[in-house]
């Protein structure tokens, strides 16, 4: 029964990398579509996070039937537990991924954004799909990388404020829609650090046991989704 159960535990950490994996390929997929106004990278982002979608639900499935089942106490309850709260987290980080890529759909065959903006936008996805990939080393090690939260972070707050800067000038003359839309794209791919941050949260929990709420906070988070 317990080697039974270690298997299942091994098989939801590889699921979870896994859906990491396809979060990093939708990240870049969004940021070569940004790129080029390219609808084939957006129907890849969409085709990604659907699949991520699906594993989700696999994954919550798996863990309910192992609380169901198992019954499991102590760090393997952490485990589940911290299991399922990871594979929702990346969820999150899909759909905000997907919802980035919603606008270069209705902006083709414009790009969402004119150059000085767009080097931002695409700067802001690189470092979400950067982050994202060190998650995953993360998730798959269950180990915190040491590489982790603070700088990464503060980065993606100094390209929020170009971005917030670039719309606030007098010089811009778009629409207020259109500001609104590329605003949004960036605050979309702003709040996947968030999201990356609460794993690395999670896994500091199933490593010491310190609730996410009792840790110290590397940055504001934005609300969930």
């Amino acid at each position: 029964m317990r080697t039974q159960f270690t298997r299942e535990l091994v098989a939801l950490t590889n699921d979870l990398t896994l859906m990491c994996g396809l979060a990093h390929d939708g990240a870049e997929r969004v940021t070569d579509a940004l790129v080029g106004a390219d609808l084939t990278a957006t129907y890849e982002v969409f085709a990604l996070d659907e699949q991520l979608q699906k594993m989700y639900s696999a994954c919550e499935a798996r863990t309910v039937v192992l609380l169901a089942l198992q019954a499991p106490v102590a760090r393997d309850l952490r485990h589940v537990v911290t299991a399922i709260q990871i594979a929702s987290e990346l969820s999150r980080i899909g759909t905000l991924i997907s919802r980035a890529a919603e606008q270069v759909y209705r902006s083709h065959p414009e790009p969402v954004a004119p150059q000085p903006i767009m080097d931002v936008l695409v700067a802001m996805g690189t470092l979400a799909a950067h982050r994202i990939a060190i998650t995953g080393q993360t998730v798959a090690t269950s180990h915190q990388s040491p590489t982790a939260p603070a700088s990464s972070t503060c980065s993606m707050e100094q390209l929020h404020q170009q971005l917030h800067s670039a719309l606030a000038d007098p010089a811009w003359t778009r629409p207020t829609d259109a500001s609104i839309d590329i605003a949004l794209v960036g605050s979309h791919l702003e709040r996947c650090i968030d999201h990356t941050a609460r794993i690395n949260r999670l896994i500091h929990f199933l490593d010491t046991g310190i609730p996410p709420t009792a840790q110290p906070e590397d940055a504001p988070e934005s609300p969930d989704i």
